[in-house]
């Protein structure tokens, strides 16, 4: 923060103090305004202060970590601690995600502590945070907005909400969906278990490069491939074939190796046998030149 806007914010600190004690002396709908008023002022002089913003979420996310290990009047309190903590965050730098996502999953927490129904308005708060956390990131809390509407019976929401986190990335493996007791009331539902059937279906091109990925290793490595690791992968076998197509292929190339050594020593027994027969010839002629001199 530069010097002129530490001047800045102390003089609207001040100008915000004075207006606080107008607005404890006034009544009705005047203090009511002059409160809204003064709490905006307050806002802006804590502002646009990253390291603080990320002192209170750290603050936030621990006290939310200590409430899980707590119950009931303990768990509750820390956990209205952590809300605290990310509230004041996001007022300080309201794009903060994390402060969004997990002031949501506190409000989540504190419902279940307290054993309030679905449509408390603890639930209600966390379903606000969830949708401001979407707001800074398309998606980034459509699962846990997916576990409100699970708990309350909102069939289309619901699958809306999963398809959104499925569609940004943001969806959690199988297995923790399914062991997430927000959904147990829709679990068994039919529109919710063909939505966890596309789960285990892949895209194609995702599949194609999955195959190409083992057919490469295949290639360039000998892979022991068992009857259990084909049961598990389908790429498996095509990867068994790979290998023993390559195996034939390099046993190949040793015959073919095989033969062309054969062959050379063949030429060169030839070669040898020739030279031999060349070199009688020459001794004969020089032995006929020889005589034809002494006569």
């Amino acid at each position: 923060m530069s010097f002129f806007e530490s001047i800045t914010k102390k003089s609207k600190l001040k100008a915000a103090i004075k207006q606080t004690t107008e607005a404890r002396n006034s009544e009705g709908g005047k203090a009511d305004q002059l409160f809204k008023t003064v709490y905006q002022d307050y806002a802006d002089v804590v502002s646009n202060e990253p390291v603080i913003a990320e002192a209170l979420y750290n603050w936030g996310f621990a006290l939310l970590h200590q409430a899980r290990t707590k119950s009931s009047e303990q768990a509750a309190k820390l956990y209205q601690d952590a809300i605290a903590k990310f509230s004041f965050c996001l007022t300080i730098e309201p794009a903060y995600l994390g402060a969004a996502i997990d002031g949501g999953v506190a409000y989540m927490e504190l419902a279940r502590v307290k054993a309030v129904d679905s449509n408390d308005s603890l639930y209600g708060r966390a379903k606000n945070y969830f949708e401001k956390a979407n707001a800074i990131q398309a998606g980034s809390a459509s699962y846990n907005l997916a576990c409100i509407y699970g708990l309350r019976g909102e069939k289309e929401a619901c699958l809306n909400a999963l398809e959104i986190a499925k569609g940004k990335g943001s969806l959690p493996v199988q297995a923790d969906i399914l062991a997430d007791p927000d959904l147990d009331g829709v679990k068994n539902q039919d529109w919710f278990v063909a939505f966890m059937e596309t789960l285990n279906k892949e895209p194609e091109e995702v599949a194609q490069v999955k195959k190409a990925t083992v057919e490469d290793a295949a290639a360039n490595e000998k892979i022991e491939v068992g009857a259990d690791d084909i049961a598990k992968n389908p790429f498996a076998a095509e990867a068994q074939a790979v290998v023993a197509d390559t195996e034939v292929n390099e046993k190949n190339e040793v015959v073919l190796k095989e033969d062309e050594s054969e062959s050379i020593i063949e030429h060169k027994a030839q070669a040898d046998e020739d030279g031999s027969v060349n070199e009688e010839t020459e001794v004969a002629v020089e032995t006929d030149l020889a005589k034809e001199e002494v006569k």
